[in-house]
């Protein structure tokens, strides 16, 4: 884990310095989807995370600063990569790690300020895009959820399964118009996971430099 904490803080330099640092050190909280099921998170200057057949999610609330933000910008590495998936696919969708953007309408946003991540997922106005490391799809490919009610969350593939170390920047206000049409509401969650129960393997991976503009 410490070879790639160390990758993703020397990728720190291709990440916008005009955007604000989200950080890893606290306000994260593990969510099990699967009471036998939990990755190994640990939280620091960035996030590593060990996925051995398994899948949950790590998530933060997104400060009122930050609610009205438009794009995103981070560095991660894979050392060890689950399987090329179809990410279409309900129950064989495996990814080495995914960052989540969760929106809701802004005059909803204050009453949901509070909200934990299943009553956020389980709220039919909830939008959610999660940009993908993973499967075998096309770079911006827009993936419909094949979990929850259909509409309310997309997959956008930015990497195909595989092992290395990148920076990657993002439109969010442009993305979220592709898969959803229309302006997005306020950002009020973040999410990272890793997920290799389907195909029961290994995932080595980090994500750090996180940014919101």
């Amino acid at each position: 884990m410490r070879l790639l904490l160390s990758t993703v803080l020397a990728l720190s330099t291709a990440v916008s310095a005009t955007a604000g640092p989200v950080s890893f050190a606290s306000g994260w909280q593990e969510q099990r989807l699967s009471l036998f099921s939990s990755n190994d998170y640990s939280f620091g200057q960035n996030l590593g995370l060990v996925s051995d057949g398994s899948v949950s999610i790590a998530w933060t609330r997104v400060g009122r600063a930050d609610w009205g933000s438009n794009g995103a910008g981070w560095s991660w590495t894979v050392e060890q990569s689950v399987p090329a998936t179809d990410l279409s696919r309900k129950g064989g969708d495996d990814r080495n790690i995914s960052l989540y953007f969760v929106f809701v309408p802004e005059s909803l946003a204050p009453s949901l300020e509070g909200a934990n991540i299943r009553s956020l997922l389980g709220n039919d106005d909830v939008r959610i895009m999660q940009y993908a490391w993973g499967g075998n799809h096309s770079r911006g490919q827009v993936i419909n959820s094949p979990y929850g009610p259909q509409g309310q969350g997309v997959t956008i593939a930015l990497r195909q399964a595989g092992t290395g170390s990148f920076s990657e920047s993002v439109d969010l206000a442009a993305d979220y118009a592709r898969a959803f049409g229309g302006e997005k509401g306020a950002l009020v969650g973040l999410a990272v996971s890793g997920d290799s129960d389907d195909t029961d393997s290994m995932i080595r991976a980090a994500i750090g430099n996180l940014s919101l503009r």
